[in-house]
């Protein structure tokens, strides 16, 4: 499927005005030649139509050569009595005077063709680019969510989100992005439904996007999210289209890239990267256990290393008689402090996720086992570490592992690090202290205006249903406030059937 979307550019990044068609056929094939700087995968073929020479140039490694030779070539050389557009069977034909698109056409995969005496050309679009079958997403799978996700050609991504949202207020803007890579990005909003302000804002931001290369939307991110140097992720980044169609819904915008399997939504709040599709195709109680169980692991994997770290430390008399002997046992012959094992134990975890994250599955599977149980085991053997840290520091990878998105992972994850030097200082108060400091950003932090950490700051108590538990979806009757969308209602009596009983 063909890739290319027409863009509708903020700069126009390929401009040599000094260049025009003329009517010198052999000198508009040189000047082409030139501004490709002669690439080997640069063709030109000479034909005759109707008494005039004409020249066909494309690039044969993103052209598709089958629809270009019978549509096009055979097409020309067999009927030759009528106009261009009306000879090939390409329905996508337009005449065009300007060298710089005939060479932005070009590069993009389509076919130029260039006659004798004319100072225009025919724009034929026979792009081909090799793309993946659509498959389930392997960092977001679901039990009962649907199972397609996004691949890296744009519009198979689009035809996907069209599928699920067949409505005519669905829009889809395109613009271009890098100046060497012209990469084409689609922007994605309900226009009934997203705030006007909010799609503004969004292509503002965009509009002072000027780097070489755009290659995909986590290199996009840190040029438009309100704070860089925050450790949270201010934009969504979702392979799958069900979810991006949800977010849609909600008054959201969504932002795709050309190449890329993946999508930005936005804004977003801190607890959406808690939720997870299958929340909503599961009864809600099951999904609201699910809700709290990734909130808790969420404070487990931030705090439960400092934790203990504070208490071995500081507040031996907190823990219980019966499990002091255990714990104090456990630790005699080790000869370096709790901030030292515990450090030394989170990073041979990180070092091993890393290398299990780039090895063929099989291997990483295996590097799995050895890591957990064989390191594990052999250095408690040692006496490195005691065996309490080897719970605790695996209670937290687990826990680190437990929320649906790995950016928000991550982050909570580096986060660890400043709440064990904190708690190695002064104990429990230097996990109270650095909680708070967490919080507070957390409040303060913004994404596209709208508040990261809403509903609870500020709070909006209609906005919980959908936060810490799921509510029922007909008592969800209300869209979130924090898009600000423009309508806020988007479910009536759904259970109305139930008056008709009675």
């Amino acid at each position: 499927m063909n890739c290319y979307m027409r863009s509708n550019k903020y700069k126009q990044n390929y401009q040599n005005s000094n260049i025009v068609i003329s009517g010198n056929l052999d000198l508009n094939i040189e000047n082409v030649k030139k501004s490709l700087l002669n690439s080997s995968d640069l063709t030109t073929r000479n034909l005759m139509f109707q008494d005039k020479k004409i020249v066909v140039v494309y690039i044969n490694t993103i052209v598709g050569r089958e629809t270009l030779e019978t549509q096009v070539i055979q097409q020309i050389i067999n009927n030759s009595k009528d106009t261009i557009p009306n000879t090939v069977a390409i329905k996508d034909v337009k005449s065009s005077d300007s060298f710089d698109e005939c060479i932005l056409s070009i590069v993009k995969g389509k076919t130029v063709i260039f006659i004798e005496d004319e100072k225009s050309v025919f724009i034929l679009e026979t792009t081909s680019f090799e793309n993946r079958s659509i498959e389930q997403p392997s960092s977001e799978q679901t039990i009962r969510g649907s199972h397609d996700g996004l691949v890296e050609c744009i519009i198979t991504n689009i035809n996907q989100i069209r599928r699920r949202i067949s409505n005519p207020n669905l829009v889809v803007k395109t613009l271009s992005l890098g100046v060497e890579s012209d990469t084409c990005l689609a922007v994605l909003y309900i226009d009934t439904i997203a705030n006007e302000d909010l799609v503004k804002e969004v292509h503002r931001r965009l509009s002072y996007v000027d780097v070489d290369y755009v290659h995909s939307p986590g290199n996009l991110e840190e040029f438009i999210e309100d704070n860089p140097y925050s450790p949270f992720p201010q934009l969504l980044t979702t392979e799958r289209s069900d979810r991006i169609a949800g977010n849609l819904m909600e008054g959201k915008i969504a932002i795709l890239t050309d190449g890329s399997p993946s999508a930005l939504v936005l804004p977003i709040t801190f607890f959406s990267f808690y939720q997870s599709p299958d929340d909503y195709n599961s009864r809600w109680m099951v999904a609201s256990f699910a809700r709290i169980l990734r909130l808790v692991s969420f404070l487990i994997a931030i705090s439960l290393p400092a934790l203990y770290i504070a208490l071995v430390s500081f507040h031996f008399e907190i823990i219980p008689i019966d499990l002091v002997f255990n714990v104090k046992s456990s630790l005699e012959n080790v000869p370096y402090p709790p901030l030292v094992e515990a450090l030394g134990m989170q990073i041979t975890l990180e070092l091993l996720r890393e290398s299990a994250i780039r090895l063929p599955n099989p291997i990483a599977q295996t590097l799995g086992v050895v890591g957990g149980l064989v390191i594990g085991t052999a250095v408690v053997q040692a006496n490195l570490v005691s065996n309490t840290m080897i719970v605790v520091i695996s209670l937290t990878a687990i826990a680190s592992f437990v929320v649906p998105d790995n950016e928000i992972g991550t982050s909570v994850r580096l986060l660890g690090f400043p709440l064990m030097f904190a708690a190695s200082l002064i104990g429990l108060i230097g996990i109270v202290f650095g909680l708070s400091i967490i919080l507070i950003h957390l409040c303060k932090l913004e994404s596209f205006g709208s508040p990261y950490f809403a509903p609870f700051a500020p709070f909006r108590k209609a906005d919980l249903k959908d936060t810490v538990v799921r509510a029922p979806l007909w008592k969800m009757k209300k869209r979130p406030f924090a898009p600000l969308p423009k309508k806020f209602n988007r479910e009536n009596n759904s259970r109305g059937w139930e008056n008709d009983e009675k």
